[in-house]
């Protein structure tokens, strides 16, 4: 069977239409928020996240700074996933930022994959709007870290919650033992804001608790401490 989808999110941010234009399509800016490490190149964009590497995005419009999308090519099992970004500016100093995602998910077993692509899709569109109101213009350097193999998740994010001293049942607003903002909060994800960067925990789709931070200078990103960090939390 498999399954058409398409996911639209919206938001406005206090940057102008050009620096949105230009956290959406250069690679400096793309990974300042987005997942992994992003190149775009001629019409090209590439994605790294850890050792993995997504298919190659190919732009098909680019209206600065208006409209901008791209897509994968179709795999022979149908797969295949698009990205849109319309941009509207207005006359209070801000911009209205829409964003859409489709594409098609193959065989049977395509439930599971959409649900944590969606909860992925909304921390990452609300790390946009937090980098746009926050950390508009300013690279930052993407750090991505894997934990140990997770088998009870109710458990992982309590623990991972008491350590950062929130509650059971964090919402956004509230505030780490060391002042950390959390911006978003899903059953998949938890995204932190700090004065050194946007700090995301997600539950990977492998099974394991996955780092996918932002860190912005001159604060050291430091990857090798989140690993480690993950790796500590959930020794066994």
């Amino acid at each position: 069977m498999g399954k058409d989808y398409e996911v639209h999110l919206e938001a406005t941010v206090p940057a102008d239409p050009e620096q949105v234009w230009d956290a959406i399509t250069t690679s400096t800016g793309v990974s300042s928020w987005y997942i992994g490490r992003t190149e775009i190149t001629g019409s090209t964009v590439r994605t790294a996240f850890g050792p993995a590497q997504f298919p190659p995005s190919t732009v098909t419009a680019d209206d600065r700074p208006h409209h901008f999308t791209h897509r994968t090519e179709t795999a022979p099992d149908g797969r295949f996933q698009a990205f849109e970004f319309l941009i509207e500016g207005n006359d209070h100093s801000a911009t209205v930022l829409r964003a859409a995602t489709s594409g098609f998910l193959p065989g049977d077993d395509w439930a599971d994959e959409f649900e944590a692509m969606g909860h992925g899709l909304t921390l990452f569109h609300a790390t946009l709007v937090a980098y746009l109101t926050h950390f508009t213009g300013r690279t930052g350097t993407p750090v991505t870290a894997f934990g140990p193999p997770i088998h009870n998740w109710p458990s992982a994010w309590e623990k991972l919650h008491h350590t950062l001293g929130l509650s059971r049942n964090p919402e956004p607003g509230d505030t780490t033992h060391d002042g950390g903002d959390v911006y978003h909060v899903n059953p998949h994800t938890l995204g932190l804001r700090t004065p050194e960067g946007l700090f995301r925990y997600i539950r990977g789709f492998h099974g394991s608790m996955v780092a996918a931070h932002v860190v912005f200078p001159p604060a050291d990103p430091a990857p090798a401490r989140w690993e480690t960090f993950l790796h500590t939390l959930y020794a066994h």
